[in-house]
């Protein structure tokens, strides 16, 4: 009987439950709010939000008094566990290399002899047609005409007739075999949201346009091309444009992304480098080895091209790679411990069987006590407590922040960061970025966590390279399934 008197009820829930939401109702539009879960990216590790001092715990070698120690607190990140290497850099330039490579053959016209090409042999793009049969020219954000790339064609490159091309391209040295590295240009752009911000450039919600007289002062980048000579020359310059869409925000660079192999001999006088000049780069022994001769604007373009390449192919959603700021990577580096003056947690860069912890400079005209005197392959010292290698020596790492002495008194106490990202017709003194990390070449003082310096954006050196970070999508509850 009570079964009988029961079954209509549990017959009627589960109608209801079928029926799924109620119509009319405010439901949203995600068919599963809540349930996104982001994947552990590869070679990377979970830095979770946390609270730390930030700043010098022990007193500078430059300075009488420590430096003025901030609280900050910074939103969860995923971070390289070891520096960007030589062989993943070379990844990035291949790609360079090929695209051009790619470019310069569906330019190229085709000789009497050659076959109509197809797309799975040699046809190095795919045009669009339109509902009339005709062809129709693809267009980037400013209306001009591009052609995509067919990837999947790929580049014979001891094929004589496709080297004879690209050395007419200019891609490979005339008479020789020899790639042309001054021709690996990388073109990107983004939104200058700094320029968005300004007080006369907030878009008027009520009108439905940019105030009057609104205007973006933005960089924008050409190459200058001489055919009979095969140079190209990049140039860029500071604009300022009126803006009336979004797409006048836009930043435009062009960055060579070949490193500078000559630091090796440029960085120090009166030292006989040459070996690594010649070969720390280009040879497979140092492919394991943290990418150095590196520019900052150099390492942007990296992470803008890592978030495109991962983007294309991959149908998650994620936020873009970028280069940490201060904040993050200081927080990075004290590996949880609040108070740590090494990554390792200790005071001293000894380890109590008298072993050095990283790869610096130990005493004057000694660099082999640490086992190193030069750039070491990643990970040849153990991790710290967040699982990253290197974040003390080995080499110093750029991050996203303008450098200014004052910043710890001045940025906010969330995820600060001293931003500003310069112009071409800036003065240098804004074109200072922090370097963190401390590397080889030096004294045990700059591998403290919160020692800080800096160096002008567009130069590279022998002991500056950099590692990537990503914000992370989620909250506490969502940490548990990355692991």
């Amino acid at each position: 009987m009570k079964i009988t008197k029961i079954l209509p009820f549990a017959l009627l829930a589960l109608l209801l439950a079928s029926c799924g939401a109620p119509k009319g109702e405010l439901v949203g539009v995600e068919k599963n709010p809540g349930k996104f879960n982001e994947a552990n990216p590869y070679g990377m590790r979970l830095i979770k939000r946390g609270t730390f001092l930030m700043g010098r715990n022990a007193q500078s070698v430059l300075y009488g008094e420590p430096d003025n120690l901030a609280q900050r607190t910074v939103d969860a990140f995923w971070m390289d566990e070891s520096e960007i290497t030589n062989n993943e850099y070379k990844q990035f330039v291949y790609w360079v290399r090929d695209s051009i490579a790619h470019t310069i053959l569906m330019r190229a016209t085709p000789s009497e002899e050659d076959s109509e090409p197809d797309e799975e042999s040699d046809h190095w793009i795919r045009p669009r047609t339109g509902d009339d049969g005709d062809e129709r020219p693809f267009v980037d954000l400013y209306g001009t005409e591009v052609h995509p790339i067919n990837w999947k064609a790929k580049i014979e490159w001891n094929n004589t007739v496709i080297i004879d091309k690209l050395r007419e391209g200019g891609l490979i040295y005339n008479n020789t075999t020899t790639l042309n590295t001054n021709r690996l240009h990388y073109h990107y752009s983004w939104m200058n949201y700094d320029e968005a911000v300004l007080p006369r450039n907030r878009f008027n919600v009520a009108k439905g346009k940019y105030p009057d007289g609104a205007s973006a002062r933005v960089d924008t980048a050409w190459l200058e091309v001489n055919i009979e000579t095969q140079s190209y020359v990049i140039c860029d310059t500071t604009i300022t444009r009126p803006l009336l869409k979004p797409t006048d925000l836009i930043t435009s660079k062009i960055i060579s992304v070949y490193p500078d192999t000559l630091v090796w001999k440029s960085d120090f006088d009166y030292s006989y480098n040459e070996p690594l000049m010649h070969k720390y780069f280009q040879h497979t022994g140092f492919a394991n080895y943290p990418v150095v001769g590196v520019t900052w604007e150099q390492a942007h373009a990296f992470c803008r091209w890592r978030t495109d390449y991962f983007l294309n192919n991959s149908k998650v959603d994620v936020q873009e790679f970028r280069l940490p700021t201060e904040t993050e990577w200081e927080y990075a580096a004290r590996g949880g411990r609040k108070m740590a003056t090494y990554p390792w947690g200790s005071n001293y860069v000894r380890d109590n069987k008298g072993c050095y912890k990283a790869n610096f400079k130990p005493y004057r005209g000694d660099y082999v006590d640490d086992t190193g005197t030069a750039p070491l392959p990643v990970a040849s010292y153990a991790p710290n407590d967040f699982g990253l290698f290197d974040m003390a020596g080995n080499v110093a790492e750029w991050t996203a922040d303008a450098y200014n002495p004052s910043s710890n008194a001045i940025t906010h106490d969330l995820n600060s960061q001293m931003m500003y990202m310069a112009r071409k017709d800036d003065p240098d003194i804004l074109k200072r970025k922090v370097v963190k990390g401390g590397s080889w070449k030096d004294v045990a003082d700059y591998l403290q966590c919160g020692a800080r310096t800096y160096e002008y954006q567009y130069e590279s050196r022998t002991y500056i390279g950099f590692r990537c970070v990503r914000s992370y999508i989620g909250g506490d509850s969502s940490y548990k399934k990355a692991k």
